[in-house]
């Protein structure tokens, strides 16, 4: 994946507008729906299991984010995985706060070894945790760097089939092929609630079109935050510059301010 391919998949995501079913968090539900059409993707948030056959036939992607866990939306996630198995699409997992309790850590894992197709889309604390290692959490929010969790995400490609994306002040994007190094992005990004959240939904709007690496998800949402950042005095006004910087984003932008490296 090279600057030219993001750019190309960005223009064909907006282009074909797929639509990417969520099963998302209370928290950032609006967020993340908002990111997603910012960035030219139709999202919907579907929650019940007696539509989710229906929805998976024909949507381009599953977002699961497993922010607002509990014992009825367990089983629905499940099955909406069964559903995205049966049809062929892919699945990402945000495992939010994975480590920060047995639940969390057991439904994540369960998840990833379901999903026949699996972007697994985190923070390092995550992402080490998902993986089986000690990992540093308060809450939702990672303690640990995002280059101490790469060797963890190898591990989950291996485990899982999963291309892996590690959140944080540097973006890993870890797959069989290659391990990928993004620089761009702000340090006022974590302020936002549900910032990560929009990164995942991305990453399903990319998925949807068959950039499955979340290469392009991750390099878009990053030179986004960073332009927003330039233009925003604070975290209530980054998150609207960067609904507006999305919406605005060419791909001539994005060819000379994305910082891509493989290492």
């Amino acid at each position: 994946m090279d600057k030219n391919q993001i750019a190309a998949s960005l223009q064909t995501l907006r282009d074909s507008k797929p639509l990417v079913v969520n099963i998302t968090n209370y928290v950032v539900m609006n967020n993340t729906a908002n990111a997603l059409l910012s960035i030219g993707a139709s999202p919907i948030m579907a929650h019940s299991a007696q539509e989710m056959a229906e929805m998976m036939s024909f949507a381009g992607s599953l977002v699961i984010n497993i922010g607002t866990l509990d014992s009825v939306w367990i089983p629905r996630m499940l099955f909406a995985v069964e559903q995205a198995n049966i049809n062929g699409k892919t699945v990402i997992l945000d495992p939010v706060g994975c480590g920060a309790s047995t639940l969390r850590t057991e439904v994540s894992r369960q998840i990833a070894e379901q999903a026949d197709q699996l972007i697994i889309r985190g923070n390092a604390s995550e992402i080490i945790a998902l993986a089986g290692e000690q990992a540093q959490s308060k809450g939702v929010d990672a303690l640990d760097s995002s280059d101490s969790a790469v060797n963890a995400a190898k591990f989950c490609v291996e485990q899982y089939g999963a291309n892996v994306v590690i959140s944080g002040a540097s973006d890993y994007v870890v797959t069989k092929q290659a391990t990928y190094k993004l620089d761009n992005g702000h340090q006022m990004m974590p302020y936002v609630t549900g910032m990560g959240c929009s990164h995942t939904a991305i990453t399903g709007a990319f998925a949807a079109i068959g950039e499955v690496t979340g290469v392009a998800a991750t390099a878009i949402l990053g030179v986004a935050g960073e332009i927003a950042a330039e233009k925003s005095a604070g975290p209530g006004s980054l998150q609207m510059n960067l609904l507006d910087t999305l919406y605005q984003l060419d791909t001539d932008t994005v060819l000379s301010r994305l910082k891509l490296q493989t290492v």
